[in-house]
């Protein structure tokens, strides 16, 4: 059976650029191809309706980096496809996405929604990431994880620029400081998930803050950071009513009153951590472990049997009802 591709009305930018790109590479045209299935080139084919959605999108960005040295044409090809892009995962790309190349990929695009760098931690800064930033207001999903060498100045350029932003992860960026996050939480108010691991610039009245404005939060960490105490629980756990994760691990100040608070103001709470929180004992967490909440630290009993057969092995006449 023979197969035939529908072919829709071409926007003109794309039109434009692709007989562009065909006559600078001595390819036809379609005019000049003949009759339809008489001398037809791959860049014929609609780029906006078939090959952007049916090909290069299903590609690994490190082929269409391989792609577009082929010849001029495919490298307009690839070049209009990049500057619609939305979605740029850097691992794409490889190991080692050089810096340079990384620059003129996304320098004509302004439709991205999802943006993840923590791949390029090693060289990523603020010169590099302020321009992507800047130009891409409609970015929902934002990974920075472990990118060291970004300022302050980036996190208040998201907030300025991403409205609409609802995931953010900034695990490891000790630079993210009290000021920064205010930004962030003014301008922000769609955000849903954060992670501050080990940002420990942050104190309690900066999560306070932003617990009152981003009331739409549904997970949230704040682990590896002593500084955080009661005080913020206690804020998050009243200012954030669809909350579903918390991260505290490795927060030392973090005591009971306050998971007892997140146990009343948190219905929706599904999962929390608390390793390594050593104030928090079982008679606040048994709450949370009644209405069926994942934590990640076992009962009193439960433990002391996981030690036992540590050193002695499985008991199996140990009565657990003592």
């Amino acid at each position: 059976a023979r197969c035939r591709l529908r072919h829709r009305a071409e926007p003109e930018a794309a039109r434009k650029a692709r007989m562009e790109a065909s006559a600078g590479a001595g390819l036809p045209t379609s005019a000049e191809a003949g009759p339809a299935g008489d001398g037809k080139q791959l860049l014929d084919l609609p780029w906006e309706d078939v090959l952007f959605p049916h090909v290069l999108a299903r590609l690994p960005l490190r082929h269409l980096l391989r792609l577009q040295r082929v010849s001029r044409a495919f490298r307009a090809l690839v070049q209009l496809f990049l500057a619609r892009l939305r979605r740029f995962d850097a691992a794409q790309a490889g190991p080692h996405l050089p810096k340079a190349v990384f620059c003129v990929l996304l320098q004509d695009n302004e439709a991205l929604q999802q943006l993840a760098l923590q791949d390029c931690s090693a060289w990523l800064s603020d010169t590099e990431l302020l321009p992507i930033i800047s130009q891409n207001h409609h970015l929902q999903h934002i990974e920075l994880r472990g990118c060291a060498q970004l300022s302050r100045r980036t996190l208040v350029a998201i907030s300025l620029s991403c409205p609409h932003l609802r995931q953010l992860s900034l695990a490891h960026c000790e630079w993210v400081d009290s000021l920064s996050l205010r930004s962030l939480a003014d301008h922000c108010k769609e955000l849903e998930s954060l992670d501050l691991t080990a940002c420990r610039q942050l104190k309690d009245d900066a999560i306070c803050y932003l617990a009152r404005r981003c009331t739409r939060l549904k997970s949230l960490s704040v682990a590896v950071n002593a500084n955080v105490g009661d005080a913020a629980v206690e804020e998050v756990a009243k200012g954030c009513p669809e909350l579903e994760h918390l991260d505290l691990t490795g927060c030392l100040r973090v005591k009971n009153d306050s998971i007892r608070t997140l146990a009343e103001y948190c219905p929706k709470l599904r999962a929390l951590k608390v390793k390594h929180c050593h104030d928090v004992v079982e008679s606040s967490l048994s709450i949370l472990r009644s209405r069926g909440v994942e934590l990640d630290v076992e009962p009193p009993m439960q433990l002391a049997v996981v030690l036992l057969q540590g050193m002695v092995g499985y008991a199996p006449f140990i009565n657990l009802q003592i």
